[in-house]
């Protein structure tokens, strides 16, 4: 069995209101290779809070949506993830839900939920799928 991972291959954030060493939000998007389970490249947008220098702030999420281009499990086709994403000082961790109605290709009518955790480049996510 492969593993599950993804790799960030690029990351552009902009700060859309407040000051940079206080309380903030900004705009990010990013691209992201799979492998395992899911094989593919995902488009992500995230909105994140910051509650001063450093990391998101305790406790906070930060919504995001991806599309995935590629394949789950064989199927070809794309969908789109619902992430909530918190920051810290260990790294990343979140999770996904795949957003209802929007598999294309072999993957219409996905549905399925998701983790993610790391703190370098390439983390690890895992994935409970059904396919209608």
């Amino acid at each position: 069995m492969s593993e599950n991972t993804f790799t960030m291959k690029s990351w552009t954030e902009n700060v859309v209101s407040g000051p940079e060493d206080g309380p903030r939000f900004a705009h990010a998007s990013a691209t992201f290779e799979y492998t395992g389970v899911i094989e593919g490249t995902g488009v992500c947008d995230y909105l994140m809070y910051y509650a001063g220098e450093g990391y998101v702030g305790a406790g906070q999420t930060s919504p995001g949506f991806e599309r995935i281009e590629g394949g789950v499990d064989g199927r070809r086709g794309s969908f789109v993830i619902r992430h909530d994403v918190g920051y810290g000082p260990d790294g990343v961790e979140g999770t996904w839900r795949v957003v209802p109605g929007s598999g294309t290709g072999e993957l219409a009518g996905l549905t399925g939920t998701g983790t993610i955790a790391g703190s370098s480049e390439t983390m690890a996510y895992t994935f409970d799928y059904a396919l209608s």
